[in-house]
């Protein structure tokens, strides 16, 4: 059981770690297009006219890519990252209940070796050696 709760623990920490990179990473270059679109417009205002009009078409639909872009990054955030992290609280509360029991287990199966060592050195005491 404890193997289990490790293996998850460790596989959905990485997982959570990449995407979170992958979804900075896609931020950035959708940083990185909103400046080139910028730096398009600036040069579409100091060319001839019909090239101004393709300039700023161009940047007006490459503008559009990155507003797609920017969907991806808050739907990744929104519906991967979130519950990852959610699943790391997740996973040290079952880490903790597991521990609970395991040792709960260990103190009543230390208790009854005890119990079973006292009733073999003192066969006639049962009275004094009662299990409740």
């Amino acid at each position: 059981m404890q193997d289990a709760v490790s293996n998850v623990e460790k596989h959905f920490g990485e997982l959570c770690q990449i995407f979170a990179g992958y979804v900075r990473k896609t931020a950035r270059l959708r940083d990185k297009a909103d400046l080139l679109v910028n730096e398009i417009y600036a040069y579409a205002a100091t060319e001839t006219p019909n090239l101004k009009v393709g300039l700023k078409n161009f940047a007006d639909e490459f503008s559009r890519l990155q507003d797609y872009r920017q969907a991806e990054v808050d739907r990744l955030e929104a519906k991967v990252v979130e519950p990852l992290k959610c699943y790391g609280t997740i996973v040290k509360l079952k880490r903790d209940d597991l521990k609970a029991t395991l040792t709960a287990k260990n103190r009543e199966a230390k208790q009854l070796s005890q119990l079973e060592k006292t009733r073999q050195r003192n066969p006639s005491d049962l009275h004094i050696i009662s299990p409740g």
